[in-house]
């Protein structure tokens, strides 16, 4: 049994051969908690059958982590294998019409599988910028008495142009213009202009008439299943990157799903979620695809707010499964989210994986796999995962350290048990962040995870060399511009 995880390890190195590369699903959630997968937190009240298949089938990670609190720098992350606060993203998220964030000419996910023959579609949410044409060329103005967008014109700077062969979805739902885009195109006419929305959380813009957010998922399910429908009949592999928009806000389910949690909408609106990857599952089977299909499963960062984390917890559901704090922030609950895997031709079923993990780590783990040598400029802060997912049980040390961001743009590095954050207070929304909260705390906080998860305790007067080393270890990842040497 050595031997054998040996010579999978030796190949997992060296890429698999082009004939038996796996068709690659990766269904990115919006603001789903650690704890909301009960498969991972066995406590939850949500249902999420379909999600927790994947589980059974495959890897359970119980240390993986988005890259930064909230959405636009995750994105960026997870498509090119690098931190976003590298980038002009500092803080904060893209504002609707921001123009992209991914630079011209970057190696991303896709575009390296697509060199080496897979074909590339994106199914939702992108949240990465768009070069939007204006009417009098300058930057695009979307109010109730001006608008100079012209949203017939072609849109680049999207996925198209960063290595995706199809792109159905939206910038986000919460964003104008509130219409679907195709490709290049908007599709239909945006004319109505939607000062409030009756789902709430929606910046006001324009829109085609009569948007429903609650018709996205299905929207979504039915594109996506008959995309694996046709591709299943094709030659060459396929890549689906599927960034749901769901759960976040505005919370949206369908009637279908309506009270059927028996929490509230929030939680019915994650059944909604588990409901696309049980579609997804169905129509890989039903193409006898299952076998060599890595699907992965994970969330952009830690469960939001509105989510009615209070109400929850007196139902008993935490959907932070006991961590602090919650999407924005630097504590545990921000940032750590689930993550399953499977691929039943080369993932052993129903296994733990405890090593630290990034969502940045998809794209060196995904070169090994091709057998695409990744340069230095390239994928600069992701680390090959292949090696545990293959041998869960593998001690060899996947990271040598990770780095944590946050909503104001505050850091914190993690090595080890050991995690230094760079700020008085939580990095983002949760207690203490407001200045008056902030008084009379230590500039930084230090936590011992292993014996401390909940991050209560604050022990960086007591070990003073650790936090100069991880202090010199975040400065150095930020003057070598990597974290990873890839030669």
């Amino acid at each position: 049994m050595r031997f054998f995880f040996l010579v999978l390890i030796l190949l997992s190195t060296k890429g698999f051969a082009q004939s038996s590369f796996p068709n690659i699903v990766f269904i990115l959630a919006d603001d789903l908690g650690y704890g909301d997968v009960q498969s991972l937190n066995p406590n939850g009240k949500i249902p999420t059958p379909n999600i927790d298949k994947i589980a059974a089938s495959g890897l359970r990670f119980t240390d993986a982590h988005s890259t930064s609190s909230v959405c636009t720098p995750t994105r960026y992350s997870i498509l090119t294998g690098r931190y976003a606060w590298r980038t002009r993203l500092k803080s904060n998220v893209l504002v609707p019409y921001d123009p992209p964030l991914i630079e011209t000419g970057r190696t991303t996910l896709a575009s390296m599988l697509r060199q080496v023959g897979y074909s590339t579609s994106i199914f939702g949410k992108w949240h990465l910028g768009f070069n939007w044409v204006t009417k009098d060329g300058g930057k695009p103005v979307d109010r109730k008495e001006t608008n100079n967008i012209l949203y017939s014109a072609d849109l680049t700077g999207g996925p198209l142009d960063h290595g995706f062969d199809y792109y159905f979805g939206m910038d986000a739902p919460n964003y104008p213009p509130y219409s679907y885009i195709e490709n290049r195109q908007v599709i239909g006419t945006p004319s109505n202009f939607y000062a409030t929305h009756p789902y709430g959380d929606c910046r006001p813009g324009t829109g085609v008439a009569d948007w429903r957010l609650d018709h996205i998922l299905p929207q979504l399910k039915t594109r996506v299943v008959d995309y694996i429908d046709k591709a299943a009949t094709a030659n060459n592999p396929f890549f689906i990157y599927m960034p749901l928009t769901a759960p976040h806000t505005p919370i949206a389910p369908t009637d279908e799903f309506k009270g059927r949690s028996n929490l509230n909408a929030y939680a019915d609106f994650v059944m909604g979620v588990d409901d696309v990857v049980g579609a997804i599952l169905a129509v890989l089977k039903r193409n006898n695809l299952m076998e060599n299909t890595m699907v992965l499963f994970t969330s952009d960062n830690g469960c939001s707010p509105e989510a009615r984390f209070a109400f929850l917890k007196e139902q008993g559901h935490d959907p932070n499964a006991g961590m602090r704090g919650h999407k924005a922030d630097l504590f545990e609950g921000g940032h750590r989210v689930p993550l399953l895997v499977q691929w039943p031709a080369k993932f052993p079923a129903g296994r733990i994986v405890g090593q630290t993990v990034s969502l940045a780590d998809f794209m060196a783990t995904c070169a090994s796999l091709v057998g695409y040598q990744l340069k230095n400029d390239e994928a600069e802060d992701s680390y090959n995962m292949l090696p545990t997912m293959i041998n869960p049980s593998s001690k060899k040390k996947i990271r040598e350290a990770i780095v944590h961001h946050s909503y104001f743009g505050d850091f914190a590095i993690r090595k080890g048990n050991w995690k230094l954050l760079l700020t008085p207070g939580s990095g983002g929304w949760s207690f203490p962040s407001k200045s008056n909260d902030l008084q009379g705390l230590p500039a930084v906080q230090l936590y011992d995870l292993e014996k401390d998860p909940a991050e209560k305790n604050n022990i960086e007067g007591k070990h003073p060399s650790v936090v100069r080393d991880l202090k010199a270890l975040l400065n150095q990842y930020m003057v070598d511009g990597k974290s990873v040497n890839h030669h």
